[in-house]
């Protein structure tokens, strides 16, 4: 049986710490959850005119999370929390992929800002740093090492997402001072987080089309993180 092909959005760096010129990064752990739920993962650039080929060519879609911003401009914000932290290009190519796979109804899954990138994509709103907006907030960007918890969080038991987890409640890292604001047209609520932060959509209507909040590809001793990756490839593999 063919294995899957799984696009992995990249980001981009300038700093020199790896090189003059700018440069592409991803972590290791994206590839290896994908490797090990049997799908095989590659890389993309950000090249906004190649985007048709890589939806022709790919089997599904992660969209990776990364320490900065979308633009809250193109979700129809007003003004900028001085937070904010924007790669222009990347989110270009990343809502113009997204959008072409989603069409497609081809797997996408998304992690972190990928989630917050998804919402987007569906016309919804995001909150812009969470200590300024959520009261009694929890620590969303946690001290501890990844690879350990950060808090709980409720999985909606009528959504595709419960139907992969199989449990209501789950610990999760975290790692983020945004999230999703008022889901977009179309999505659906499947988690949330105790201080009422949601920390998972999708699209009930799509094959799979789910984003969380947290990254469960720094979590492979949990088996119902496992899962997430698992069921991406499966989706992927039809």
């Amino acid at each position: 049986m063919k294995k899957p092909l799984i696009g992995l959005t990249l980001d981009y760096e300038i700093g020199k710490s790896y090189s003059n010129y700018p440069w592409y990064a991803i972590r290791e752990n994206y590839f290896f959850a994908i490797e090990k739920a049997g799908g095989v993962g590659i890389a993309l650039p950000h090249n906004l005119s190649e985007t048709t080929t890589f939806t022709n060519n790919l089997d599904g879609l992660l969209i990776t999370g990364g320490n900065f911003d979308i633009n809250p401009g193109v979700y129809g914000d007003s003004y900028t929390h001085k937070t904010i932290s924007t790669k222009k290009n990347r989110t270009n190519f990343e809502l113009k992929l997204g959008r072409e796979m989603l069409d497609s109804d081809k797997p996408v899954f998304g992690i972190c800002g990928g989630e917050q990138l998804i919402n987007v994509i569906y016309k919804g709103s995001l909150i812009q740093h969470i200590p300024a907006e959520v009261t009694d907030a929890l620590e969303h960007e946690q001290t501890n090492p990844k690879n350990e918890p950060g808090h709980e969080v409720t999985i909606i038991k009528d959504s595709f997402l419960y139907a992969i987890i199989s449990k209501h409640k789950i610990l999760v890292n975290s790692a983020h001072h945004q999230a999703v604001k008022n889901p977009g047209k179309g999505l659906k609520i499947n988690a949330k987080s105790s201080d009422g932060v949601i920390e998972g959509i999708e699209d009930p209507l799509k094959n799979f089309c789910i984003g969380v909040q947290w990254h469960p590809e720094y979590l492979p001793q949990h088996a119902r993180q496992r899962r997430l990756f698992a069921q991406l490839c499966q989706a992927a593999a039809l």
